[in-house]
């Protein structure tokens, strides 16, 4: 496990120096493994430790990195910081917004059965009893299986007097089959599209998916998709599931209202925003129906963590309430460009080679209480049930999306119907 004791002296050292700093020691851990056709496809692990040092002088920011942890590598990589802050072209010394408490002590993540623990062998068995019964019918020409493992552990310092230390463990696995027949191409994929579905949890998460459970039924749908009816173009109710729907959110809602992307700081990864600063508590977004909030501290989620890169203690924040926008997504700088007292708690750091930008925690979709899925179902007479992402394409201010499915149902009379295909 890190430790910050490193950092607490490191930032002792840049007091004086400049009128802010901090420090982050990381260490990331990765090991994946795949099969695919019967075979072994991949098994491969990565590891990286290092510490990031950012330090600001008047308006201007210096970012330095370093391999080397040791106390004279990092005040080398202060030192690198201070003279790159020093060097940037004059800019107002605008103060920062609040961080709220200086972040102390330690905090860790769900993890139940460490993933790092579970032998190769066993891993690899689990896939292949999850691949094995998608094979057998000559239209089904690949199918796969993963498994995936990522444990980050950071320790935090600042010269306002934070001191912290987390770790994060994150695991998760997935299924899918192609059938090829008559020209046609289908995918069927099962949690979800894109590699499977990943949770801040351990193993156990891994076993919850019973992705041998599910193997036959993807593998059917997958060959019953080659000649079902191609999804009708028409204005009609649709229903998506959780997988389409997190999606959807997460690209036109959360990553719009990342608050360096609406300032036009940030543009280089995904684009701009369409939103503007004066939206806020006029633009709606939705129907009354809509409320959408930011929660760092959901149990699960990959974006929750005890402090953002910055130190600020993990929220929950409202983002739409009632269809209307009531806030952005935001750190310590963008929220004092726009006025706001405190951050949002969106400073994330990918790796400790790379500056904390804003970058969206876990964005909900808040539930309604129309009841279940089935409920939702049994109430629409005419309509599309719409499962799992194929295919995405969205423009750069976050405006216009298309987004294409694996599988689509039609809802007749409150029931399920036949499958179709190519449904978008």
């Amino acid at each position: 496990m890190v430790t910050a004791d490193l950092l607490q002296e490191l930032m002792g050292k840049a007091q004086g120096r400049c009128s802010y700093a901090e420090a982050r020691l990381v260490h990331d851990r990765s090991e994946h493994v795949s099969v695919l056709n019967g075979d072994v496809e991949d098994v491969s692990a990565g590891e990286s430790e290092g510490i990031g040092v950012r330090a600001r002088i008047g308006g201007g920011w210096g970012f330095a990195a370093t391999r080397d942890i040791s106390a004279a590598g990092a005040e080398v990589a202060l030192a690198r910081a201070l003279a790159i802050a020093e060097a940037q072209p004059s800019a107002p010394a605008t103060p920062l917004a609040s961080a709220g408490p200086p972040a102390s002590g330690h905090w860790e993540g769900p993890c139940e059965q460490d993933p790092f623990a579970i032998s190769l062998d066993e891993r690899l068995a689990h896939l292949f009893a999850a691949e094995e019964p998608m094979r057998g019918d000559e239209r089904i020409v690949r199918t796969s299986a993963s498994c995936t493992a990522i444990r980050t552990s950071k320790a935090f310092a600042s010269t306002e007097g934070a001191v912290c230390t987390q770790v994060l463990t994150e695991c998760g696995g997935g299924i899918a089959a192609v059938a090829v027949g008559d020209g046609e191409l289908q995918v069927r994929s099962y949690p979800s599209a894109h590699g499977g579905h990943v949770a801040a949890a351990g193993w156990e998460h891994v076993l919850e998916l019973d992705l041998a459970g599910h193997a036959g039924r993807i593998a059917e749908e997958a060959i019953a998709l080659l000649t079902a009816p191609v999804c009708p173009e028409e204005i009609t109710t649709l229903v998506i599931d959780a997988q389409q729907v997190a999606l959807q959110v997460h690209e036109s809602i959360g990553h719009a209202l990342e608050l360096d992307r609406i300032l036009l700081g940030e543009a280089s990864y995904a684009g701009t925003s369409f939103v503007t600063p004066a939206d806020l508590g006029s633009l709606r977004y939705g129907s009354e129906l809509l409320n959408v909030t930011a929660d760092a501290t959901a149990p699960g989620g990959l974006g929750s963590f005890g402090w953002d890169d910055e130190g600020v203690a993990g929220k929950r924040t409202p983002l739409i309430a009632g269809g209307v926008l009531q806030a952005t997504l935001s750190n310590r700088e963008s929220a004092a460009a726009v006025g706001l007292q405190e951050s949002g708690g969106c400073a994330r750091a990918h790796g400790f080679a790379r500056q904390p930008i804003v970058r969206m925690t876990n964005v909900n979709l808040e539930p309604g209480d129309a009841g279940s899925l089935a409920d939702l179902i049994a109430d629409t007479d005419h309509g599309l049930y719409l499962e799992n992402n194929r295919s995405w394409s969205i423009d750069d201010r976050r405006l216009q999306f298309q987004f294409a499915c694996e599988v689509g149902r039609e809802i007749r009379g409150g029931e399920l119907g036949r499958l179709l295909r190519n449904s978008s």
